[in-house]
């Protein structure tokens, strides 16, 4: 069964570097090998540049959102949260040319000290973005969920935003559960 996994570096030095090894050799599993930054980002990805390789995939997991509430110049979130939605949906039109089984993966969470992501606005933009993917039958991975209540834990005190070991395994577990699930319905006719 072929996977691809999009997302940007809590997928590219988080999970993915574990999840395909989790699957084991009955997945076939595509990632690109950069991060695939903001919404728009993504969008010209799964055109262009990845679109040969995410033929046949029959789940797709998929998260942006980091580097769309990143406020870069101190003038607000890098993408506006309409223009995010938009550009997530446009995204998951294309998807859905691939596969049905689509995974979004939420936002996770920043340490307060985080000199450019602010979580208040990260569970906003999830709130907002959940429910209208969730709508368009795309199944979510609360990432956020997990991660939040074990920040210090999770979330590297380098760098504020990137995964430590313990969060990049707890990661790549509930990426390697919400993917198992996807694929059982799939075996199931669902």
């Amino acid at each position: 069964m072929k996977v691809t996994l999009l997302g940007d570096s809590i997928r590219m030095v988080g999970y993915g570097m574990r999840v395909p090894k989790m699957l084991g050799s009955e997945f076939e599993v595509f990632q690109p090998q950069e991060n695939c930054r903001f919404a728009k980002y993504t969008m010209r990805g799964v055109m262009h540049e990845w679109k040969e390789f995410m033929q046949g995939s029959q789940i797709i997991h998929w998260n942006n959102g980091l580097w769309d509430v990143c406020d870069l110049v101190g003038d607000g979130p890098f993408t506006s949260y309409e223009q995010y939605e938009a550009d997530m949906l446009r995204i998951l039109r294309v998807l859905k040319t691939y596969t049905d089984k689509i995974i979004f993966a939420t936002t996770t969470p920043v340490r307060p000290s985080h000199e450019r992501c602010a979580n208040p606005l990260i569970e906003e933009y999830n709130r907002k973005i959940v429910p209208v993917l969730a709508a368009q039958g795309v199944a979510i991975n609360d990432l956020h969920a997990l991660v939040y209540p074990n920040l210090n834990e999770y979330i590297s005190d380098k760098d504020n935003i990137h995964l430590t070991e313990a969060g990049t395994k707890a990661c790549s577990e509930k990426v390697v559960e919400a993917i198992l699930v996807a694929k059982r319905e799939i075996e199931a006719g669902k």
